[in-house]
């Protein structure tokens, strides 16, 4: 993202630089407006660039899509993929064709495509592209990205509220101003095209009561219930904004995987300044003293575990930990053959029943953590480490 002609380097880059070696195709993915189109134009700069935002060229790839793919000038960078999903085929038929007769390396990085995660096609691109494709997804700026971890915790606030979208960091917008037209465009532009949504405001409705619940166990039922509309309504709904990435849904850790698939999980925004506007927090003092403060900050903590994982391609797996005894973890990573416990407190001045928890939970780790505004690492109970924000993602 450009900031007064300084680029804010992105950490996903390095993956997607390496890809591009040996993979004919690679797609970006992630929210609207995470910086997908302004990453690669930096990144590759002499490539052909196009935008299916344009009506024209929609209808022209459209009408005729085998001969818009052979005419189009290559390498080159495909803006919203999503609108015309017809193409899809014939990039992979150039592929084939080129693939066959050339070395593999010769073919490498001759697409790339983005789109967002709302569109179910974006799901079959994996499908139709097997073998040919690399597959990133772009979140919105990640703290070390932004070069910030406060010292004070009314400026981690500040940032919770600005959100990490690159339009209110890069040129300073309003972020109640942002997110109202952020949350506009979306309904207009996604949620009417893809599930014909007519009662908007209901829609709205439901986005702000998930947001009253950010943190906590989901019943989609109740959520249903609240919002007026019918239960399938609200899973329609759900998805629709899990897969364009508006929210997070942590599943429960279960040492059975069948488990993890149909437990209930906890519900979490991608952005916290989207999550603060849809819950009317317009300043950082009256978010730090609100009832949600601490579960916003859970929020940001968890999503920058997310975005790592992401920008990495680490494959690390994210769950929360609940037992019948009502021991809880707010994250567990899994990283295959290791697990790290963290608890998550919006708090500097530590004690050690904050760990009782990591203590107590039926998980085998020997990395267990608690997260806080500490500004030092200190041990704070056998076997857990109290870690500031610097360690943290070191830690991940």
């Amino acid at each position: 993202m450009l900031i007064m002609n300084r680029y804010i380097k992105r950490q996903i880059e390095k993956v997607i630089l390496k890809a591009c070696k040996y993979s004919p195709v690679i797609v970006v993915t992630g929210p609207r407006q995470s910086g997908k189109s302004t990453m690669l134009t930096h990144l590759f700069p002499k490539y052909n660039y196009i935008t299916f935002d344009s009506s024209d060229l929609r209808m022209s790839a459209k009408n005729d899509p085998q001969m818009f793919i052979e005419n189009l000038a290559k390498p080159v960078i495909i803006d919203e993929i999503q609108y015309v999903p017809e193409i899809i085929p014939y990039i992979k038929i150039y592929t084939d064709k080129y693939t066959a007769s050339l070395k593999n390396k010769e073919i490498a990085g001759s697409f790339i495509l983005t789109g967002s995660q709302t569109f179910t096609m974006m799901a079959g691109l994996t499908e139709s592209l097997a073998g040919r494709i690399a597959l990133f997804e772009l979140f919105p700026f990640s703290l070390s990205e932004l070069d910030k971890y406060p010292l004070k915790v009314i400026d981690f606030y500040k940032q919770m509220i600005k959100g990490f979208y690159p339009a209110p960091n890069v040129f300073s917008i309003n972020p109640s101003e942002y997110y109202g037209d952020y949350v506009s465009t979306y309904v207009e532009r996604d949620v009417r095209q893809i599930l014909n949504v007519k009662d908007i405001n209901s829609f709205q409705k439901f986005m702000q009561i998930l947001a009253a619940r950010v943190g906590n166990m989901l019943n989609i039922s109740d959520v249903a219930k609240d919002c007026a509309i019918s239960h399938i309504t609200a899973k329609n709904w759900l998805s629709i904004l899990e897969t364009s990435r508006i929210i997070y849904l942590l599943k429960p850790y279960f040492a059975n995987i069948t488990k993890r698939l149909v437990k209930t999980p906890k519900i979490y925004f991608t952005d916290t300044g989207l999550l603060s506007y849809l819950l009317r927090y317009k300043d950082a003092d009256t978010l730090l003293s609100g009832a949600v403060s601490g579960a916003i900050f859970e929020n940001m903590a968890i999503m920058e575990a997310v975005k790592r994982n992401s920008n990495n391609k680490s494959g690390n797996d994210f769950y929360f930990y609940r037992d019948n005894n009502g021991v809880e973890i707010d994250l567990v990573i899994d990283k295959g053959q290791d697990v790290s416990l963290y608890e998550i407190k919006a708090a500097k001045t530590l004690k050690s029943d904050m760990a009782k928890n990591l203590s107590l939970a039926d998980i085998k780790s020997s990395k267990k953590f608690l997260l806080s505004f500490n500004e030092t690492a200190i041990p704070i109970a056998k076997g857990v480490t109290a870690i500031p924000w610097k360690d943290f993602e070191k830690n991940l």
